[in-house]
């Protein structure tokens, strides 16, 4: 059997919890009601997450200021930024498959924070954060998909937590990647996270999420 998850100390810094891929009304009110910290909306259409920009600005207008806005791309053009930034009202904008000098030409570029996504699959993946110092302002350690898949995020594909036990973070830092209710509370324990990201974990369907299983995550998460 494996070793036990190292305990958080009680004086750590608060857990927090960005849900992503909200497309509803009714789960972005439970995402905002649970204590969510963060709120992330997809602007990528090959996503069942994905956002129009009108879908965007009626979400949006909901989430009050306290509730960072994070966009969600994946190796974005311009324009669509500057849309979605608009339409999203957004604080933060997220980035998947985007290379370091990309992320600090959109960071430059749009005034906001820009989480880089790093895709983990071994220890060898962790040596990518690196290159994102002085470029991004937060790293998203994710799971890594395979080859083939449409998506970069968002398949409810996890990593091996233990990779993190130790590693010296570059930058601030959130954690994704096959996460929900039932492993929260573990992956938090083996990697010291202080910000945890959802997606599929709180969905019954790709795309569709769960406001049960919304609420059912914050509530973990504020346990810790």
């Amino acid at each position: 059997m494996p070793p036990p998850a190292p305990s958080r100390l009680l004086s750590d810094v608060p857990v927090t919890a960005k849900i992503c891929g909200l497309t509803t009304l009714e789960t972005l009110d439970a995402a905002l009601s649970g204590g969510a910290s963060h709120v992330g909306f997809v602007f990528f259409p090959a996503s069942p997450r994905h956002l129009t920009l009108e879908t965007a600005t009626g979400l949006a207008g909901r989430v009050p200021t306290h509730v960072q806005r994070v966009g969600v791309f994946v190796d974005p053009e311009d324009a669509l930024v500057e849309a979605a930034v608009k339409a999203g009202r957004l604080d933060a904008i997220q980035l998947h498959k985007t290379p370091p000098a990309r992320v600090a030409a959109i960071r430059a570029t749009f005034g906001r924070d820009v989480w880089a996504a790093v895709a983990v699959k071994t220890g060898a993946d962790l040596a990518q954060a690196a290159h994102y110092a002085g470029t991004a302002t937060r790293l998203l350690y994710d799971a890594k998909t395979p080859e083939t898949a449409e998506l970069p995020g968002g398949m409810g594909l996890r990593f091996d937590w233990r990779l993190l036990e130790g590693f010296r973070h570059p930058l601030p830092w959130a954690l994704s990647g096959g996460l929900d209710a039932g492993n929260v509370t573990e992956a938090v324990r083996r990697t010291s996270a202080t910000l945890v990201d959802v997606s599929s974990g709180v969905e019954s369907a790709p795309g569709v999420k769960d406001k049960g299983r919304v609420l059912a995550f914050l509530k973990a998460v504020q346990s810790l």
